[in-house]
């Protein structure tokens, strides 16, 4: 009931010569049928509920897991699928959408900055502050919208200092013990338009499917593109990328979880040790209970 796989495959570097077409969107099967992906899953996440339990218990160190990916690459899916043994009061999800006005009075991080998770706690980040180097980069008007004064947001290199802004943010937060690991769900442009289809062919589905879902993948190209460059500026030591191929959604579950684990537990968490004389109250008190 094991599988063997090589997490490290999946590591983007933050080289500048990385490519995405590097890595795959699709691998063979990591197993046999329906029932095997389940038990190997339940593995892991056994593992995870577990390591969660010793994380909470420790107060030492909170995580952060970030997801991001073209529509329809299972980022949903995967959020589910993998935490579904966990604990949900040790797990705060958030998506960052469009900003509120308040959020825009303010500096473009501190919407993500008040949604880190506590110590003790896992974060997940459906949709994150990358999405100010994706989406609005791509689409000028989000900028304009962000109220900056002219004199910044004309600066010449002005998304070079927004790269840099996210990784000494990341790393501030790693230096105050934020573990933080970021999966970029890598998915054909045939896979996604199977799921776009599978989105407009079931009624089930059909909230699913955003006018917005087809202008994006018009766009495939440049969003590419962009995740590329994101991946080779942003992806540190303290704050990896992992891309995830995603055209199976077993397999990238699967994956996921084994990233999880292997990263995770090699963390210094425990049960706090209780002291002798703390033991000789605990003695005394259960026979009081007992008589």
């Amino acid at each position: 009931m094991t599988f063997e796989l090589d997490t490290g495959r999946y590591l983007a570097g933050g080289c500048n010569d990385l490519q995405i077409t590097d890595f795959p969107t699709g691998i063979d099967k990591l197993y046999e049928k329906k029932k095997h992906y389940k038990k190997l899953l339940a593995r892991n996440v056994k593992t995870l509920r577990n390591f969660q339990r010793k994380l909470y218990a420790h107060d030492r160190y909170a995580v952060l897991l970030v997801f991001q990916g073209m529509d329809a690459s299972g980022k949903d899916g995967a959020v589910r699928h993998v935490f579904s043994g966990v604990n949900p009061q040790g797990i705060q999800v958030f998506s960052f959408k469009q900003p509120s006005s308040e959020e825009l009075d303010h500096d473009y991080l501190w919407r993500i900055h008040k949604r880190m998770p506590e110590r003790g706690r896992f974060g997940i980040f459906n949709r994150s502050h990358y999405e100010e180097v994706l989406i609005a980069k791509q689409e000028p008007g989000v900028i304009e919208g962000q109220r900056l004064p002219d004199e910044f947001r004309n600066r010449p290199h002005f998304w070079e200092e927004r790269y840099r802004d996210i990784v000494q943010f990341e790393d501030y937060l790693y230096r105050n013990g934020t573990v933080i690991l970021k999966f970029y769900l890598h998915l054909s442009y045939e896979e996604q338009r199977t799921r776009l289809l599978s989105r407009i062919d079931n009624p089930d589905k059909n909230w699913k499917f955003a006018d917005s879902d087809l202008e994006v993948r018009g766009k495939w190209d440049e969003y590419e593109a962009l995740y590329e460059e994101c991946l080779r500026k942003t992806s540190k030591p303290g704050a990896p990328w992992y891309v995830v191929p995603a055209d199976d959604k077993r397999n990238a579950r699967l994956i996921i979880s084994q990233i999880l684990v292997n990263e995770l537990t090699e963390l210094p968490v425990s049960f706090p040790e209780v002291s002798a004389e703390r033991r000789k109250a605990l003695k005394s008190m259960r026979k009081r209970l007992t008589d």
